[in-house]
């Protein structure tokens, strides 16, 4: 449950998407404000407190990724994530380098938004009680989601995205982009990042690194 001081910002230019979210949002108790167009949001936008930001990628006019950097000159701190039907892994690792929460591939599973958006909240909520807690590594580990967890060992193993794809059952382009997600979770710049931060959590033992080749 969310206080009315705190609003989801829905922009999204497809007005089907645009209305059944916003349904979706405020079944669960959510305030939402929704624009169909990046500029109009900016504008009236105002010094909101609390809340995230659902952006589209791609709008005529000003893109999500164009907004989020808009968000950033006004100094506004709130969490966005991104949805878009067209996630290819350059624009998602854009958004990541940005600052984005998380980013959704359209269409996507409604209890994931919804779990997202509280995710978001929550962080908000505990940055603004404590901006210089720290939870470690242990603590962002047990954030992931459960796919998160599955593509994060491998990762951290030296597989590949489609030796990952094929273990799941499922695309690459769909591993390449948890792959983005996990390793902006736990603030990994590099792929031997993931590695190092699963050997300091315990999760994995240096001798059972896959042989390279």
């Amino acid at each position: 449950m969310t206080d009315a001081n705190t609003v989801v910002y829905l922009v999204d230019d497809d007005p089907g998407m645009l209305e059944s979210t916003q349904w979706l949002l405020e079944s669960v108790g959510l305030t939402v404000q929704a624009f169909s167009d990046g500029r109009r949001f900016l504008d009236a936008l105002g010094t909101p407190e609390r809340g995230c930001v659902i952006l589209d990628v791609r709008m005529p006019g000003l893109g999500g990724l164009n907004v989020q950097e808009e968000l950033q000159k006004k100094g506004l701190g709130l969490p966005v994530i991104f949805v878009s039907g067209h996630a290819d892994v350059p624009i998602v690792v854009r958004a990541f380098k940005s600052g984005a929460f998380d980013f959704l591939e359209k269409p996507f599973n409604e209890q994931m938004l919804l779990d997202s958006v509280q995710q978001a909240l929550a962080q908000q909520r505990e940055g603004a009680r404590s901006p210089a807690a720290d939870p470690g590594k242990l603590a962002v580990l047990e954030t992931l989601t459960p796919r998160e967890r599955d593509v994060f060992l491998p990762l951290a193993q030296g597989y590949s995205s489609r030796e990952i794809a094929e273990k799941l059952d499922v695309s690459v382009k769909t591993i390449d982009l948890y792959r983005a997600r996990v390793m902006k979770r736990i603030g990994a710049e590099r792929l031997p990042d993931v590695t190092a931060v699963a050997i300091a959590a315990g999760l994995l033992d240096p001798l059972a690194l896959r042989a390279a080749g």
